[in-house]
């Protein structure tokens, strides 16, 4: 913005009492983490769109001599950075891209880096991911992060600890003697282990049968079955396995491995496989011999908010790792839901809706699922959660981008939307890899609906965004019918909580009010609250508490539609559910 200030003034001939205004908003924008980037850029574009005369030389040499003073200074005040040392990390790798955030100790982002990534689909419903990639990643974000905050004038010592969330459920698996892996990771969306569903279920007692120990189902979605997918398919890697010589984890157990050379995981993570017992936090030894697994590939179960290790190389080396949590119970700490009956939705690659229910696993009768929340320190009790997921949220619109070509950008999808008043009868169901939460019908397919001429492609766009809404509400009714809790309020956060379309229509359709907080990073933010408290940046609950108050303004999204209206629409949308069932033979 400043860039397109500075031209705009110069096209005009920069009279003397404009530069007095131009400096002034330099200095104040030295607050934000590009400002050094963007001074070094007005000074190489200078000569590209000045064109000052005579008289104005002096002025334009006086400016430049104040620009070059300020790019060259090597330690930015701290009351002119904006900053409160110590510092903590968070590295966030989610599904379609990772990301690097450095926090100050009232919350607010000093430096942030970010990179997409690649998937790859060898076949209908598979999804992977290299592992070299995804360490790469990271590596680059936090190369990137360390140099802009060195950049405004600070020191890698500032920075007290690292916090690491993921995305949850996905399978990797790497030789222990060298650390390389030995097949590509099985993100947590890919549906190639239906079948061995089908077996578990078959050969256990129905999809349920260690729901009460693990709290999850037999489900695609989950570690343990991708894993025995793979000793099926490569008996070799088995074999290798039951002689010690292979390492299992989720992407938290690969990325704290690579960095800090330890084997280990988190609650939250570890209760995502169907591996662990959720009341005694460890490793399930009938869990895992039904599943055909060795217990000695498995990574040390620790809590959410503990020193795993220090950095071994890098521009990080001999930081502490000291928090890990998945993306999801990531964002709870991040919204401080720390009381039972607390709960959020992250609108990300997926959609998760969390419940608080306090330090005792409730089971769910309407199809979501138990799992833990945080165990904040080893000596903490663990606190758990109801779980609601969603495959597909804005993996949807990277459909319509990438494969319909109805978008150039997915932030377009808002604008496109906005040019039709509704969908014009359009239902989109996006069942690309099967119904999660609350139906769990892994048969389903996507499916279109109520298709005319009058259609264009702003309606599907539109159709879609409202898709994620009504998954939401049904697990919102899911959480009310177990609870008895009836929602009156929702925190949201992830990318797709920019769309203002959505969360119009989700207030609409919960008839609750939505609150989007203005700082979006809330799943990162928890990750570093959570080092924090491990390092002691910050003592207690409280004090974690003040800081999230500080840092997420909340944006209210208010119901506008009337209850008629309301239960048509869901009407419709169920009635559309049900006919993606049993598609696949």
């Amino acid at each position: 913005r400043l860039v397109k200030v500075f031209k705009e003034l110069a096209m005009k001939q920069l009279q003397g009492a404009c530069l007095p205004l131009l400096l002034l908003l330099l200095s104040k924008a030295e607050g934000f983490v590009p400002i050094v980037r963007l001074q070094q850029s007005l000074l190489a574009r200078r000569t590209d769109f000045l064109d000052f005369s005579s008289p104005q030389q002096a002025r334009l040499a006086k400016c430049t001599k104040l620009l070059n003073a300020r790019v060259s200074r090597r330690q930015l005040p701290i009351m002119m950075t904006g900053f409160t040392p110590p510092f903590v990390g968070s590295i966030d790798d989610g599904t379609q891209s990772c990301r690097c955030i450095i926090f100050d100790k009232k919350g607010k982002v000093v430096a942030k880096a970010q990179k997409q990534k690649k998937q790859i689909f060898p076949q209908p419903g598979w999804c992977e991911q290299d592992p070299r990639d995804i360490i790469d990643n990271v590596n680059f974000c936090v190369d990137e992060a360390v140099s802009d905050l060195k950049r405004i004038g600070y020191n890698v010592q500032d920075l007290k600890g690292i916090g690491i969330t993921n995305q949850r459920e996905t399978t990797l698996i790497w030789d222990r003697q060298t650390g390389e892996p030995l097949h590509n990771a099985i993100i947590w969306l890919d549906t190639r282990n239906a079948k061995t569903c089908e077996d578990l279920a078959n050969a256990n007692g129905g999809r349920d049968a260690f729901r009460r120990k693990c709290g999850l189902p037999i489900s695609t979605y989950f570690s343990g079955v991708k894993l025995k997918w793979l000793f099926d398919a490569f008996p070799e890697i088995l074999a290798k396995a039951e002689q010690g010589q292979v390492m299992f984890g989720t992407v938290d157990t690969w990325l704290i491995y690579k960095l800090t050379g330890k084997h280990v995981t988190d609650v939250t993570n570890a209760c995502r496989t169907m591996l662990m017992n959720l009341e005694t936090l460890n490793w399930d030894e009938e869990i895992c011999s039904k599943f055909g697994v060795p217990m000695s590939i498995l990574p040390e179960i620790r809590s959410s908010a503990e020193v795993y290790g220090e950095i071994l190389q890098g521009p990080l080396k001999g930081i502490p790792v000291a928090a890990c949590l998945g993306d999801q119970q990531s964002a709870c700490v991040g919204h401080c839901a720390f009381n039972p009956g607390d709960s959020k939705n992250t609108y990300g690659t997926g959609c998760f809706l969390l419940m608080n229910t306090g330090e005792k696993p409730a089971f769910s009768e309407n199809g979501l699922l138990s799992t833990v929340c945080y165990k904040l320190g080893a000596d903490a009790p663990a606190v758990y959660a109801l779980e609601g997921s969603v495959a597909i949220a804005g993996v949807g619109v990277s459909w319509l981008r990438d494969n319909m070509k109805f978008l150039e950008h997915a932030e377009e999808s808002e604008k496109v939307a906005r040019s039709v008043p509704d969908t014009g009868g359009v239902y989109f169901v996006p069942a690309f890899s099967g119904l999660f939460a609350p139906y769990w019908k892994e048969d389903a397919r996507g499916a279109i609906l109520g298709l005319t001429q009058f259609t264009t492609s702003a309606h599907i766009v539109r159709a879609l965004l409202e898709a994620v809404a009504f998954q939401t509400a049904d697990v919102v009714d899911a959480i009310t019918k177990d609870s008895g809790i009836q929602l009156t309020r929702m925190k949201v956060d992830g990318g797709m909580t920019a769309n203002d379309v959505l969360m119009e229509f989700q207030a609409d359709l919960l008839g609750a009010t939505v609150m989007r907080p203005a700082m979006r990073e809330v799943t990162a933010l928890g990750a570093a609250l959570a080092a924090g408290l491990a390092v002691g940046v910050w003592k207690d609950i409280k004090e974690l508490e003040q800081v999230q108050g500080d840092t997420c303004d909340y944006t209210y999204f208010q119901s506008k539609m009337d209850a008629k209206t309301r239960t048509m629409k869901k009407s419709k949308w169920e009635d559309a559910v049900r006919r993606t069932f049993d598609w696949v033979q």
